[in-house]
């Protein structure tokens, strides 16, 4: 595989999301590709050819004749895929050809008035990864019209669309993804579009295997053109580190996954391999998971025993947003002489401040430009705080630069997004974005939540229950294999998202139970005891009682 030593190299690279397929990683894909290509000579295709190494891979897999070609934007690496091919496999026929893949697979469109028949009876794939932010809103609207694709369009979803367009009915491919689409919002319409369009054979999950030097978690995909309208259940296997102690042993990750099910030791690394099929609900556009048979009775059982859901108690809201934190946000407001500082200071909560059950105290502060006014956000008027508008008026140049805080008609001196006031003084769980393990805790004393975190205010403000109930959950070991059971998102090192689309899915179990009642009772003691080891020990408890109260107390778990 070609090495990329230069900074430069480096920087282009992940800017065009270009990140060279392994050479173990296009060996398996090539293999299990060859396996199931039914053409005696086939036209093959690698759309990103990169370096070459999975058409060489597939060249070697195959061993029949057939054609390899390639397209790629780089000049250098087209040069080097060629001088490889022709090195290694001379016998195979094809071209590397400089040429966007893109604006090829347009012709193949099947709505393009002019339309070239496809023509590939393989594609094998490592599509460069790059998402709207990175790519451009002028980029991204174009590919987004082009491919008919909407929300946060990320470049290999244009490519899986083009991949499609340019197969040949029954024809196969192997594709190397990220796997943050099967389980995120942005990726919905893309996994209808492969439902549509392909027949799904297998899916490998690769994890947390730090396969790729970037932080991308990858994914196989191997599919074959719709020719039928219904398909089998897919095969779905994945593999994530794991704390298991180890069943079997393997020299690769590859060969990890040829064993059954279970805790697998890899160089010194323990994974987890899971074996089944994919589950998307009931949707085409559902979140996709691996149901394996012990795992969905292990949801079955929850579901039974299931009152309702974080979402059910009250919107999950992100915090608060200003756009301009140098000014909005300080640690050393008391540095400030006090006649000089601002009137309209709250304590801000962070992820610094992340702590389960209770929070650490709020080390900053935040000036705050709203008020509740009649049950309504309404922005201050600066005439009645002196201080905080002498303080905003030495800022006025930063603020202003905000064009798009103006331009919506708001005022310069605004939080860009500042949630809703009246909802600060109440009961709120919160939440960080990503951790290790879940990490919940309960705001009592007002602070406004920032950006950085998730929270949630009850709907029945005269009724915290559910609120604590919902602390303790979250906070246990029971939503971890939950979340893994119905997400399947991990990220490296065991982290794990904990966004809206998921936390708004944790089920809670009947408050009417006493099982329930003690959980309630045992959350707020473990909230005025934190930090502390009698805390630490109450928590073990609520670990029990909550798989007891949904049901679990004597079930394994899968």
């Amino acid at each position: 595989m070609m090495k990329l030593d230069s900074r430069a190299t480096k920087k282009t690279q992940k800017q065009e999301g270009a990140h060279y397929t392994p050479a173990g990683l296009a060996e398996f894909v090539a293999r299990h590709l060859a396996a199931v290509c039914d053409a005696p000579h086939p036209r093959v295709l690698d759309p990103a050819v990169g370096d070459g190494e999975l058409l060489l891979a597939f060249g070697k897999a195959f061993e029949r004749d057939c054609t390899l070609n390639g397209f790629d934007l780089d000049e250098v690496a087209v040069e080097n895929a060629a001088t490889r091919l022709l090195a290694e496999l001379p016998e195979h026929t094809g071209k590397v050809l400089r040429q966007d893949f893109l604006d090829f697979a347009l012709e193949h469109r099947d709505d393009s008035l002019f339309s070239t028949p496809a023509s590939y009876d393989v594609v094998i794939a490592n599509p460069p990864y790059v998402r709207t932010q990175v790519m451009g809103a002028a980029r991204s609207q174009l590919l987004a019209q082009q491919f008919d694709l909407g929300g946060r369009v990320d470049l290999s979803f244009a490519f899986i669309q083009g991949i499609a367009d340019v197969l040949r009915e029954g024809g196969v491919a192997g594709i190397i993804v990220s796997n943050r689409f099967m389980t995120t919002k942005a990726g919905s319409q893309v996994r209808e579009r492969i439902l549509s369009r392909f027949e799904i054979l297998h899916i490998w999950d690769f994890g947390d295997t730090k396969l790729f030097e970037a932080a991308v978690l990858p994914a196989v995909l191997l599919v074959r053109k719709r020719h039928q309208v219904d398909q089998p259940n897919p095969r779905f296997t994945s593999i994530y580190s794991t704390a298991e102690p180890p069943v079997h042993h393997a020299t690769t990750v590859y060969e990890a996954l040829s064993n059954g099910s279970g805790a697998v030791a890899v160089s010194g690394t323990t994974f987890l391999v899971q074996h089944g099929i994919l589950n998307h609900g009931d949707a085409p556009n559902g979140t996709w998971r691996i149901a394996t048979e012990s795992g969905d009775t292990w949801l079955d059982t929850v579901l039974q025993h299931t009152f309702c859901t974080f979402g059910e108690i009250g919107k999950i809201r992100v915090g608060v947003k200003t756009t301009a934190d140098k000014v909005f946000v300080r640690k050393d407001w008391t540095a400030l002489p006090e006649e000089m500082r601002p009137e309209l200071l709250r304590p801000l909560i962070t992820h610094h401040a992340a702590r389960r059950f209770k929070s650490l105290p709020a080390d900053r502060q935040i000036l705050y430009t709203h008020e509740d006014r009649a049950g309504k956000k309404a922005v201050i008027d600066l005439a009645t705080y002196p201080r905080s508008r002498c303080y905003l008026e030495s800022h006025r140049a930063t603020l202003e630069a905000r064009t798009y805080v103006i331009e919506s008609g708001r005022q310069w001196y605004e939080i860009w997004v500042p949630q809703h006031p009246a909802l600060w003084p109440v009961p709120k769980l919160v939440f960080p974005d990503i951790t290790e393990s879940p990490t919940f805790w309960m705001s009592l004393d007002g602070e406004v939540i920032n950006g950085d975190c998730y929270w949630l205010a009850a709907e029945d403000r005269t009724d915290n229950d559910l609120l604590w109930l919902a602390l303790a959950v979250g906070n246990s070991r029971f939503i971890e294999s939950f979340y893994d059971h119905a997400f399947n998102n991990k990220l490296y090192a065991g982290r794990r998202r904990f966004m809206t689309q998921y936390v708004e899915k944790f089920p809670l179990p009947s408050p009417d139970l006493a099982v329930s009642r003690e959980i309630v009772s045992l959350t707020r003691r473990i909230h005025e005891l934190t930090p502390g080891a009698e805390a630490d020990a109450l928590a073990a408890t609520i670990d029990r009682l909550v798989e007891s109260a949904f049901g679990l107390a004597e079930k394994a778990l899968g």
